[in-house]
C-alpha cells in the first residue's frame, strides 16, 4: 500500500505532465489528485493517451490536502496557489520561480509582479540536491531550480568552490522548444523553430538572477560577472550549456591541468546519485528522458580558460525529475526512487 498521498496543481503544462509520468511507476507514493483548469472534467489518460490507464480525473481546483503538493503553475499563479497550503504546514515543491529568489525586490524587475509572500522566501530551500541535500530534507517548501540554472550552477560549482576561476564568467546555453512550455507562441511554431537556431534575452534573462545568486553562495567573498545568453534550438527536450571562465593566476596552464580539474570534478561530485561527470563531451541525446545531469570539464591551453560542458533534459532534470528527487529527500525515502531510467538513445 502506497504510504503517502501527492497532488499536482496544472499537471497539463509540460513539467506537471512529466510529474504524473515518473509518479505512475513511484512505489511509496499515490497521485491523489491533480488540477488543470483548461482540462478540468476530464480523464488525464484521455489528454495525455500516452499516459495509459491513468483514468484520474482532472479537477479545478485541489480537492483536499494531499501529503506532498507540486505546483506547476505559470510564476506569480504559483504563489498565490500555494500560499494557502503554506500556511496549512503541507509540504510543498514549487517548479515555477516564485520562491527561487531571496530578494523580494528582485520578482518586480524579472518577473514583473509584487511577490504575494515575501515572507516565505527566507524559509524557503532552493532545491539543488547536490548543494542543500540536509536543507531540502528538513524543508517545508522546496523552490525547484530553473533548467537553465541547473545544468549552469552544476557545471561551474566546483570551479568556483575550489577557486579555480576568476569572476568574469560566460554561459552560453542551447534549449529544446519544450523549455518555453505549452502555451503557443510565435518562435514556438515549427516553421519558425525548424531548421533554426536563434538566441533570446539578451538585456537579461530571468534565470540569470537566479544563476548568480546561487554561484555567488559559493564563494561570497568572488565579485561573480555572469553574462548568461540562451538559445532556442530545434529539438524537443535538452539543454547543453557550454561554460567559459579564466582560470586563477594561481592554476597552471599545461596539459596535466585538464586532468587535474577532470580529477577535482570527478572528487566533487563522486558521491551524486545523478551528476555525473564524463571524459568527453556529453549530447542532450546522452540525458534525454533521465534525471542525470552529464559534466564535462577542460581547459583551452591556448586563452587559460576553464570550458565546462553541462547536458540534460529540460523537462527531467531540469524540472519534473528533479522535484521528485526532492520529494524523496522531503519524505525520508531514497533519493534515487523512480528515478534511476537511463536515457533514451537514439
Amino acid at each position: 500500500m502506497s504510504k503517502f498521498t501527492v497532488g499536482i496543481i496544472n499537471v497539463t503544462g509540460y513539467a506537471g505532465v512529466e510529474l504524473a509520468r515518473i509518479l505512475r511507476n513511484h512505489p511509496e507514493g499515490r497521485i491523489a489528485w491533480v488540477t488543470g483548469r483548461g482540462a478540468a472534467g476530464q480523464k488525464l489518460d484521455q489528454v495525455f493517451p500516452h499516459l495509459l490507464g491513468m483514468d484520474l480525473p482532472i479537477v479545478p481546483e485541489p480537492p483536499d490536502r494531499a501529503d506532498i503538493v507540486f505546483s506547476a503553475l505559470p510564476h506569480k499563479a504559483s504563489a498565490e496557489a500555494l500560499l494557502p497550503l503554506l500556511r496549512e504546514q503541507i509540504k510543498v515543491i514549487d517548479i515555477s520561480a516564485d520562491f527561487r529568489l531571496k530578494d523580494a525586490g528582485d520578482y518586480p524587475l524579472w518577473y514583473n509582479f509584487k511577490h504575494p509572500g515575501p515572507e516565505w522566501l527566507g524559509k524557503a530551500v532552493y532545491g539543488l540536491p547536490e548543494m542543500y541535500r540536509r536543507k531540502i530534507a528538513a524543508a517545508q517548501l522546496v523552490a525547484n531550480p530553473g533548467c537553465y540554472p541547473t545544468s549552469a550552477i552544476l557545471a561551474l560549482a566546483p570551479a568556483i568552490k575550489e577557486g579555480l576561476i576568476e569572476e568574469d564568467i560566460i554561459i552560453d546555453s542551447k534549449s529544446g522548444v519544450s523549455g518555453a512550455g505549452r502555451t503557443l507562441a510565435l518562435n514556438g511554431h515549427y516553421s519558425e523553430a525548424n531548421e533554426n537556431l536563434s538566441a533570446y534575452a539578451l538585456d537579461g534573462h530571468r534565470h540569470l538572477p537566479e544563476i548568480t545568486q546561487e554561484l555567488q553562495l559559493l564563494k561570497p567573498g568572488l565579485a561573480l560577472s555572469v553574462t548568461f545568453l540562451p538559445h532556442l534550438i530545434p529539438m524537443t527536450r535538452g539543454i547543453l550549456s557550454s561554460c567559459y571562465a579564466r582560470l586563477s593566476r594561481r592554476i597552471p596552464v599545461n596539459e596535466k591541468s585538464k586532468q587535474v580539474i577532470l580529477k577535482l570534478y570527478q572528487d566533487f561530485y563522486k558521491d551524486e546519485p545523478f551528476t555525473r561527470v564524463v571524459a568527453s563531451p556529453a549530447q542532450t541525446k546522452h540525458t534525454s528522458g533521465s534525471n542525470f545531469c552529464l559534466i564535462h570539464p577542460t581547459v583551452d591551453l591556448r586563452t587559460g580558460r576553464l570550458i565546462v560542458i553541462s547536458c540534460l533534459d529540460n523537462l527531467v532534470k531540469g524540472a519534473a525529475g528533479q522535484a521528485i528527487q526532492n520529494m524523496n529527500l522531503m519524505l525520508g525515502l531514497p533519493e534515487t526512487t523512480a528515478l534511476e531510467a537511463l536515457a533514451m538513445y537514439p
